[in-house]
């Protein structure tokens, strides 16, 4: 597998789409060889998804890679069969889920990604779809019949933009509180919660973690135990299903 899931897309200071990790991203492209990349922007709620095509398409170009919105081909499945790598953008993660439901594209994305080999590149909403399923999204659930199952490319559940924070004045749940009701409810499961400026990679087996600014990510399991870890530690563990 080459997967990179990015906690979000844009550091403050960035002009362009994982500008952060243009560094990790061109050692990717380098190792696979990956230069027909199709774009899935379902996630994008506030933005013209062709404005969104050219901004991953700028982003991309230095890589020698041609962006495709999947939107603008006429078999969608046809276009993940015949692309080298898949980008999903972030967004509405709720909205992304369903759609690649609707069309009918969980399966052919598991089958290039885990059968094929093919690059997957997701953030922010695109690396909650990563997960079994998408219950630990920060997002809204805006539209009706949302469903939960997602692309399973990791066995653990992934909380993006995490921030370990409570604010003044504030009486709602903490981030930490929300993933540990979601652990009262599921305590079989287990949570990565991953800040700004960092992924979680995947090189055939292997799972490591790299961040821009030294935060490390926190692992939350059943009966309020948290670990912190940093990206020189050996997470391979988390890979392992009955872990």
């Amino acid at each position: 597998m080459n997967i990179m899931l990015f906690s979000n897309g844009k550091l403050a200071g960035n002009t362009q789409i994982l500008e952060y990790g243009f560094d990790w991203i061109k050692e990717v492209i380098s190792k696979t060889k990956a230069k027909k990349l199709v774009f899935i922007p379902y996630a994008v709620i506030r933005e013209d998804h062709k404005t969104r095509t050219q901004a991953v398409q700028q982003s991309f170009s230095q890589f020698g890679c041609e962006v495709i919105n999947i939107e603008d081909q006429d078999d969608p499945v046809k276009a993940i069969e015949e692309a080298d790598g898949i980008l999903v953008s972030g967004g509405n993660t709720w909205v992304l889920n369903k759609k690649l439901h609707d069309l009918g594209l969980i399966g052919p994305i598991r089958k290039a990604v885990l059968k094929k080999d093919k690059l997957y590149i997701g953030w922010s909403a695109g690396s909650n779809i990563g997960a079994p399923t998408i219950r630990t999204t920060n997002d809204l659930p805006i539209v009706t019949a949302a469903i939960l199952p997602s692309l399973n490319l990791v066995p653990f559940q992934i909380n993006p933009h995490y921030i370990e924070a409570s604010l003044e004045g504030h009486m709602g749940e903490t981030r930490d509180e929300r993933i540990l009701e979601f652990l009262v409810v599921n305590p079989h499961e287990i949570v990565v919660a991953i800040p700004e400026g960092s992924v979680l990679q995947i090189d055939g087996s292997s799972l490591s973690y790299k961040t821009t600014n030294k935060n490390p990510l926190k692992l939350f399991k059943s009966g309020n135990v948290h670990q912190y870890i940093t990206e020189d530690q050996d997470i391979d563990f988390l890979m392992d299903h009955s872990y």
